[in-house]
């Protein structure tokens, strides 16, 4: 059985985020964090602060692009709220 993870990360730099998705999760952060990864690479190191897993790689997808949407946002800052308090 393949999992795959929809994931966000945040900036130890700016708190900015980067959201995700993919099916080893480890391994994607550290890849991050090296420099592997052109978009995030200027504002790394990187914290894992979410992620959900799911057993359909379209559900992951899917699950990512509403994440990046307005609504998603706003959902993630709603249940992580205790998460910003500390920044």
């Amino acid at each position: 059985m393949k999992w795959y993870y929809v994931y966000v990360l945040q900036s130890q730099i700016d708190n900015s985020w980067y959201i995700g998705y993919t099916n080893n999760l480890k391994k994607r952060i550290i890849e991050h964090n090296s420099g592997k990864t052109i978009t995030t690479n200027k504002k790394k190191p990187y914290s894992l602060i979410y992620c959900e897993a799911a057993l359909d790689k379209s559900d992951a997808i899917a699950r990512e692009k509403y994440l990046k949407s307005g609504m998603g946002r706003k959902y993630l800052k709603n249940r992580l709220k205790f998460q910003f308090e500390n920044l």
